[in-house]
């Protein structure tokens, strides 16, 4: 899977959460939580993956593209998605 970013905003995410957009090769998908965020009109289909990266719950927003995913944001899970995640995994 292709994963692409904006450079800009990678590096802010490194500053701010330690936490490098490339990570997102290492998210893992099959298990992870799926909606789509339309909290906003985007202009394109966004979505809301919670899901694991060494074994600590993250909230990653992405978009689909031909060869994977542009990567939007990637950050650790608050406790509200927590408690999401574990709902849903029970």
């Amino acid at each position: 899977m292709d994963i692409t970013f904006d450079p800009e905003k990678d590096k802010r995410n490194i500053a701010e959460r330690q936490l490098p957009f490339e990570r997102a090769k290492d998210f893992d998908f099959k298990t992870a939580l799926f909606e789509i965020d339309n909290r906003r009109d985007y202009g394109e289909v966004r979505y809301r993956a919670l899901g694991l990266l060494d074994q600590r719950l993250h909230a990653l927003i992405f978009v689909e593209t031909e060869r994977g995913i542009r990567v939007i944001s990637f950050r650790k899970a608050n406790s509200r998605e927590i408690k999401r995640y574990e709902k849903a995994q029970s």
